[in-house]
């Protein structure tokens, strides 16, 4: 099954319009939300494929969105994948905790639109080539 729905949870207008503008482009169904209470409830009232979460965000920061989503051992979104995207330089044990729970860890500054897109293919399955 191929990755097609994504929520972005970003509240920087910038950063937010070119990742989207940039999927959208790519074919994918993209749903934006500027801050992490919105971001929980679209989370979790839609099936997403894949959830782009910052950390600073409003309202609700990335770590508490990820605690509500695949915490205290429970996945309220089990067949969605989720990447984290910050600029904000965490601490190790802050890392790892986080990256424990998602399924990438990226540093905004470093990310450019098609590397993003690249990501997200690579969570696609392989496709079975077809039978003679």
């Amino acid at each position: 099954m191929a990755i097609k729905k994504l929520l972005v949870v970003e509240d920087d207008r910038f950063i937010g319009e070119m990742y989207v503008r940039s999927l959208k482009h790519e074919g994918y169904e993209v749903d934006w939300v500027v801050d992490g209470h919105d971001g929980l409830v679209a989370a979790t009232s839609k099936p997403y494929d894949v959830i782009l979460i910052d950390i600073m965000l409003p309202e609700m920061r990335g770590p508490e969105i990820l605690k509500a989503l695949r915490g205290n051992g429970v996945d309220k979104v089990p067949n969605a994948r989720i990447i984290v995207m910050t600029n904000f330089d965490q601490d190790s044990e802050s890392r790892l905790a986080l990256e424990h729970d998602v399924d990438a860890y990226l540093i905004k500054a470093e990310i450019t639109p098609r590397r993003l897109i690249e990501i997200i293919r690579g969570f696609d399955p392989p496709t079975a080539p077809k039978a003679a």
